[in-house]
Protein backbone atom coordinates (compact mmCIF):
# COMPACT_ATOMS: atom_id res chain seq x y z
CA UNK A 1 0.00 0.00 0.00
CA UNK A 2 1.42 3.37 -1.01
CA UNK A 3 1.50 5.88 1.82
CA UNK A 4 -0.24 8.93 0.44
CA UNK A 5 -0.94 10.38 3.87
CA UNK A 6 0.72 13.62 2.70
CA UNK A 7 -1.21 13.50 -0.59
CA UNK A 8 0.74 13.27 -3.82
CA UNK A 9 0.94 16.47 -5.88
CA UNK A 10 -1.17 19.10 -4.15
CA UNK A 11 -1.41 19.70 -0.39
CA UNK A 12 -3.55 17.19 1.50
CA UNK A 13 -5.37 19.94 3.33
CA UNK A 14 -7.37 19.50 6.48
CA UNK A 15 -9.87 16.91 7.64
CA UNK A 16 -13.07 17.17 5.63
CA UNK A 17 -15.00 20.06 7.19
CA UNK A 18 -18.52 19.99 8.51
CA UNK A 19 -21.06 19.80 7.02
CA UNK A 20 -19.37 17.55 4.42
CA UNK A 21 -17.70 15.02 6.77
CA UNK A 22 -21.08 13.56 7.74
CA UNK A 23 -21.38 12.40 4.12
CA UNK A 24 -18.27 10.21 4.31
CA UNK A 25 -17.55 6.82 5.85
CA UNK A 26 -13.98 7.05 7.12
CA UNK A 27 -11.59 9.99 7.01
CA UNK A 28 -11.10 12.29 4.03
CA UNK A 29 -9.12 15.52 3.65
CA UNK A 30 -9.81 18.56 1.50
CA UNK A 31 -7.60 21.28 0.06
CA UNK A 32 -9.51 23.72 -2.13
CA UNK A 33 -7.36 24.76 -5.09
CA UNK A 34 -9.87 27.00 -6.89
CA UNK A 35 -12.69 28.57 -4.88
CA UNK A 36 -16.30 28.32 -5.95
CA UNK A 37 -16.63 31.98 -6.83
CA UNK A 38 -18.37 33.88 -9.64
CA UNK A 39 -15.10 34.63 -11.45
CA UNK A 40 -14.22 31.01 -12.27
CA UNK A 41 -17.50 29.17 -11.50
CA UNK A 42 -15.65 25.86 -11.32
CA UNK A 43 -14.53 24.87 -7.81
CA UNK A 44 -11.61 22.43 -7.75
CA UNK A 45 -10.58 20.57 -4.62
CA UNK A 46 -7.83 18.05 -3.89
CA UNK A 47 -9.52 15.23 -1.97
CA UNK A 48 -7.43 12.63 -0.13
CA UNK A 49 -9.16 9.49 1.20
CA UNK A 50 -7.67 7.21 3.84
CA UNK A 51 -7.91 3.48 3.05
CA UNK A 52 -11.53 2.35 3.21
CA UNK A 53 -12.94 5.88 3.10
CA UNK A 54 -15.75 6.64 0.68
CA UNK A 55 -18.42 9.25 0.25
CA UNK A 56 -22.16 8.70 0.29
CA UNK A 57 -24.20 8.41 -2.85
CA UNK A 58 -24.76 11.90 -4.22
CA UNK A 59 -25.66 13.98 -7.28
CA UNK A 60 -24.19 17.18 -8.70
CA UNK A 61 -26.77 19.29 -10.55
CA UNK A 62 -24.01 20.63 -12.83
CA UNK A 63 -21.95 17.43 -13.10
CA UNK A 64 -18.48 16.53 -11.80
CA UNK A 65 -15.11 15.51 -13.18
CA UNK A 66 -12.62 13.45 -11.15
CA UNK A 67 -8.92 13.56 -12.06
CA UNK A 68 -7.18 10.72 -10.20
CA UNK A 69 -3.66 11.62 -9.05
CA UNK A 70 -2.73 8.74 -6.76
CA UNK A 71 -3.61 5.51 -5.02
CA UNK A 72 -6.41 3.14 -5.87
CA UNK A 73 -10.12 3.69 -5.51
CA UNK A 74 -13.58 3.04 -6.84
CA UNK A 75 -16.36 4.96 -8.54
CA UNK A 76 -19.88 3.83 -9.29
CA UNK A 77 -22.91 5.32 -10.96
CA UNK A 78 -26.33 4.04 -9.93
CA UNK A 79 -27.36 1.02 -11.99
CA UNK A 80 -23.81 0.16 -13.09
CA UNK A 81 -20.99 -1.89 -11.62
CA UNK A 82 -18.28 -0.12 -9.63
CA UNK A 83 -15.06 0.40 -11.55
CA UNK A 84 -11.52 0.61 -10.21
CA UNK A 85 -9.66 3.91 -10.40
CA UNK A 86 -5.91 4.56 -10.48
CA UNK A 87 -3.60 7.52 -11.15
CA UNK A 88 -4.23 9.06 -14.55
CA UNK A 89 -7.90 8.08 -14.75
CA UNK A 90 -10.51 10.70 -15.64
CA UNK A 91 -14.14 10.18 -14.61
CA UNK A 92 -16.86 12.37 -16.15
CA UNK A 93 -20.10 12.25 -14.18
CA UNK A 94 -23.06 13.87 -15.94
CA UNK A 95 -25.41 16.28 -14.18
CA UNK A 96 -27.83 14.71 -11.69
CA UNK A 97 -26.39 11.19 -11.97
CA UNK A 98 -26.40 9.39 -8.62
CA UNK A 99 -22.88 8.11 -7.84
CA UNK A 100 -20.19 7.62 -5.20
CA UNK A 101 -16.39 7.40 -5.14
CA UNK A 102 -13.68 6.63 -2.63
CA UNK A 103 -10.61 4.63 -1.68
CA UNK A 104 -10.09 0.90 -1.94
CA UNK A 105 -10.03 -0.87 1.43
CA UNK A 106 -6.22 -1.31 1.27
CA UNK A 107 -5.11 1.94 -0.39
CA UNK A 108 -5.04 5.68 0.02
CA UNK A 109 -6.77 7.46 -2.85
CA UNK A 110 -6.34 11.02 -4.14
CA UNK A 111 -8.30 12.88 -6.81
CA UNK A 112 -9.05 16.38 -7.93
CA UNK A 113 -12.77 17.07 -7.78
CA UNK A 114 -13.92 19.51 -10.45
CA UNK A 115 -17.47 20.72 -9.92
CA UNK A 116 -18.72 21.71 -13.36
CA UNK A 117 -21.48 24.23 -13.99
CA UNK A 118 -21.54 25.04 -10.29
CA UNK A 119 -24.15 27.76 -10.84
CA UNK A 120 -26.64 24.86 -11.10
CA UNK A 121 -26.39 24.42 -7.33
CA UNK A 122 -24.65 22.34 -4.63
CA UNK A 123 -24.37 18.57 -4.44
CA UNK A 124 -27.35 16.64 -3.14
CA UNK A 125 -26.08 14.16 -0.54
CA UNK A 126 -27.91 10.86 -0.21
CA UNK A 127 -27.58 7.54 1.67
CA UNK A 128 -24.27 5.84 2.55
CA UNK A 129 -22.86 3.11 0.32
CA UNK A 130 -23.84 -0.16 2.01
CA UNK A 131 -20.95 -1.92 3.76
CA UNK A 132 -21.83 -5.29 2.21
CA UNK A 133 -21.68 -3.83 -1.31
CA UNK A 134 -18.44 -1.95 -0.67
CA UNK A 135 -16.77 -4.93 1.03
CA UNK A 136 -17.33 -7.07 -2.09
CA UNK A 137 -15.00 -4.79 -4.09
CA UNK A 138 -11.46 -6.13 -4.39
Amino acid sequence: MSDLSNSIIFPKGNKMPEPFSKNFIGQAYLQMLVPGDKEFNCPIGNVTFEPGCRNNWHKHPGGQILLVTGGRGWSQEEGTAAHELKAGDVVKIPANVKHWHGAARDSWFVHLSVETNSQAGPAEWLEPVADDEYNQLK
